[in-house]
């Protein structure tokens, strides 16, 4: 480990180049709407965070330690090929992954900028002063923002960029909003930039049902801390006790869908927003969804969003794509 000096890291707020709700309006929405929905960007505050790295290590949940085994497997190959001079990782996180490319970009003597984009300003100055201890050559350059109110204020940097999208996280957005997005990151890369997209794959539904209901209760928690975020946000009184996690396959839309379940008949109030909203036993609310995908499913997706795919890469355990691809 490196005993480097810890910089005084700072985020830099990256504007939406679009209307951005705020979490009232969100809960207006959503919740005061017909299906009830919430926004899953609101399970990452600090303690949101934490919860999933916790999600990542218990048994039943494979995507993570799938991909990561992929990954640091494949890093020195995809470094020798995009050859970046900065990575930019859209909802970061904790970078937990993102090692095994920092890695491989210490063995080939290949120092970009590593610059993380996700909501947590608090996760973001932790994780890289952390990555600052562990690698004394990396420059950290944090930016604080939501990657789906528009990439369009997104810092170019000099030279070649290596956009990095892992945790299937791409199968958190509806076809039409996967196809947008996509779309609206390519306008914003340049000749020479590559993308490295994480993406999980259909299988069996037991499986996956595991893996999102596991024996722990971790999962549970982290679905149930986004009652706790509206409770602190916007002045709401939930209880959570009388809400329950739940998580189902869709085969007909082939994804995860999460939910949280009323226990029994209640009113909520929003001191924020003066409002009250009736539950009934039984009621549910849509937190989350996670699209599962072919191998053709994903390359169409590439193709059609403006992309070449390079190499698609995928496990040798439980399916996982890992795709690189460049503006085409």
């Amino acid at each position: 480990m490196n005993t480097a000096t810890p910089l005084n890291i700072e985020c830099q707020p990256i504007r939406p180049t679009r209307n951005v709700l705020t979490i009232s309006e969100d809960v207006t929405k959503g919740l005061f709407g017909v299906p009830r929905t919430l926004p899953p960007k609101y399970f990452y505050d600090e303690r949101g965070s934490d919860l999933f790295d916790q999600i990542c290590d218990v048994p039943e949940y494979y995507p993570t330690r799938t991909e990561s085994a992929l990954l640091q497997k494949i890093a020195s190959r995809v470094i020798q090929i995009s050859q970046p001079d900065r990575i930019v990782e859209l909802g970061s996180g904790t970078s937990r992954k993102t090692r095994y490319l920092l890695d491989a970009c210490t063995e080939l003597k290949c120092h970009p900028v590593y610059a993380p984009l996700d909501v947590c300003d608090d996760v973001l100055v932790a994780t890289g002063e952390a990555l600052h201890e562990e690698y004394g050559w990396l420059d950290v350059q944090p930016m604080v923002g939501d990657y789906t109110a528009g990439l369009g204020n997104l810092p170019q940097g000099s030279g070649r960029n290596l956009v990095v999208f892992l945790g299937g996280t791409i199968g958190n957005f509806t076809i039409n909003e996967r196809l947008d997005f996509l779309k609206e990151l390519r306008d914003v890369m340049r000749s020479g930039d590559s993308l490295l997209l994480g993406a999980d794959r259909v299988k069996d539904p037991e499986t996956l049902h595991a893996a999102y209901n596991d024996g722990a209760g971790v999962t549970a928690a982290f679905n149930l801390n986004l009652l706790r975020v509206l409770n602190r946000e916007i002045g709401a009184n939930f209880d959570l006790d009388e809400f329950e996690h739940y998580a189902h396959f869709n085969p007909l839309e082939s994804r995860i869908e999460m939910y949280l379940i009323a226990m029994s008949d209640q009113c909520v109030h929003f001191s924020n927003m003066n409002e009250d909203l009736e539950f009934r036993e039984g009621d549910h609310i849509l937190t989350e969804i996670s699209a599962k995908f072919t191998r053709n499913q994903l390359e169409l997706l590439l193709t059609e969003s403006g992309f070449k795919v390079t190499a698609h890469h995928e496990s040798s355990g439980p399916k996982f794509s890992l795709l690189l691809a460049y503006p085409s």
